[in-house]
């Protein structure tokens, strides 16, 4: 039977900016600005009234280079499910970049950052020990700071600005909670731990 991301986890981090600590110290300025620039282009992808030329943009050689046909129903959050599935007709399950149900999408939740910490900690791919020094590493390489002034440069109204850097408890498919404040829970309550 097929699902939607959304329906493992509602609402989940996709993709994430990545810029080096030296250049945005050394740049200040030029990262608010092309911080800006990604936060309006955000909302822009999120009007529904400009999804058909947004699927004219992606589906083109530079990006995914796949027949429009094939983007633009998931873009207006069309999808035959199959096997017996209902399919869903629902605008909010399409690719979202700015808002969504949960709260706002571009911004940089500290809470998400500690999931991909505690997995990596899962799979081994981090020692268990990096649980202790999570909010060191976090603090330093999430700059929500930055996100919350290019925001402003943006015209962003403050209630679209999350006030807090944690989103709360995650709630997924299987059942399993992430609560931030206690990621050892989690991992305690997984069956599979590593391959």
């Amino acid at each position: 039977m097929s699902a939607l991301t959304s329906e493992i986890w509602k609402a989940h981090p996709e993709e994430y900016l990545a810029i080096r600590g030296d250049w945005v110290d050394k740049h200040p300025k030029a990262t608010e600005a092309l911080l800006a620039g990604l936060i309006e282009a955000q909302q822009w992808c999120d009007k529904p009234e400009h999804r058909a030329e947004l699927v004219a943009i992606v589906s083109g050689r530079n990006f995914f280079d796949v027949s429009p046909t094939v983007l633009t129903p998931p873009y207006e959050g069309k999808y035959v499910m199959g096997d017996g599935k209902p399919d869903i007709n629902d605008f909010k399950s399409s690719p979202l970049y700015w808002k969504d149900d949960l709260g706002n999408v571009s911004y940089p939740y500290k809470s998400h950052d500690l999931w991909f910490i505690t997995e990596s900690v899962r799979w081994g791919f981090l020692p268990t020990k990096t649980l202790a020094d999570k909010k060191t590493l976090i603090d330093k390489v999430n700059r929500a700071d930055i996100w919350k002034k290019a925001a402003k440069l943006a015209g962003v109204a403050d209630a679209d600005i999350p006030k807090s850097t944690s989103r709360g408890i995650e709630k997924f498919f299987d059942g399993k909670e992430f609560n931030p404040e206690n990621p050892e829970a989690y991992l305690k309550s997984l069956a599979i731990k590593k391959v």
